[in-house]
């Protein structure tokens, strides 16, 4: 019974979200892209005890991941240890009003899946590496370097426990897809609303056909790009006799 009404609280308050744009095109001068996420959280009732806190997530296509370890044997580098993992985001930011920590509970993050180490799915890898686990932490450092992964704790903007934005830089280096954005309303660690978005990411142009055709036509990308190479040669070679005195 207390349950039961517990559940009416939890539901009067929701989110109504949008974002300044739900499309990128990648373009020959595409540099990356600002993404604007904002909202207000609608209520029926009056709002319960506690903070309210916001976390947003954008996360690019998963693929399959080979992390592999080198070492020095006989004064060479060589690969001696791998770990395969089923699925990592090619790009995965969250921002959140606080300490990801202090606003959401292990539950939570564990049947949402928001936290970095969460959405990375490492279940079943295949490995040749005795600890994982420090294969996986080794390719979220890195990625975190390249800009590929953003842990933006305090980069949501929230107004009177009503507004909300955060802008979400997308790097130069996207992969083509889609790209699922997640808001979650939570209250003392938990849940209590979710809505998702989708940002279409797509060549345009000359690279959407150069896509197109190293897959449709290999074979004429093939020599495309050797009739491309070999002119990029002679306008080189064309060039510095032109300049050489």
């Amino acid at each position: 019974m207390a349950a039961l009404m517990a559940l009416p609280a939890m539901g009067s308050e929701g989110i109504v979200a949008g974002m300044s744009q739900n499309r990128v095109s990648i373009t020959a001068s595409f540099d990356g892209s600002e993404i604007l996420i904002y909202g207000a959280v609608k209520r029926d009732a009056p709002a319960p005890e506690g903070p309210m806190e916001v976390i947003i997530t954008v996360e690019g296509p998963a693929t399959p991941v080979t992390i592999r370890k080198k070492d020095r044997r006989a004064g060479i580098w060589v690969n001696t240890e791998s770990v395969e993992v089923d699925a990592a985001p090619s790009f995965y930011a969250v921002a959140t009003t606080g300490p990801l920590r202090s606003i959401l509970t292990e539950t939570e993050d564990l049947r949402h899946r928001i936290s970095l180490p969460r959405v990375i799915r490492a279940v079943g890898a295949a490995t040749e590496a005795g600890d994982p686990a420090d294969f996986i932490d080794a390719m979220q450092r890195i990625r975190l370097n390249e800009g590929r992964y953003r842990v933006l704790q305090g980069g949501v903007e929230f107004t009177e426990q009503t507004l909300f934005r955060s802008d979400i830089v997308l790097p130069s280096n996207l992969t083509e897809g889609e790209y699922r954005v997640r808001i979650f309303l939570t209250r003392e660690g938990r849940v209590v609303d979710a809505q998702d978005r989708v940002i279409g990411v797509r060549k345009e142009g000359l690279e959407r056909f150069v896509f197109n055709l190293s897959r449709e036509k290999p074979w004429a990308y093939g020599i495309l790009s050797l009739v491309l190479a070999a002119f990029a040669g002679w306008a080189a070679s064309a060039g510095f006799r032109l300049i050489r005195p």
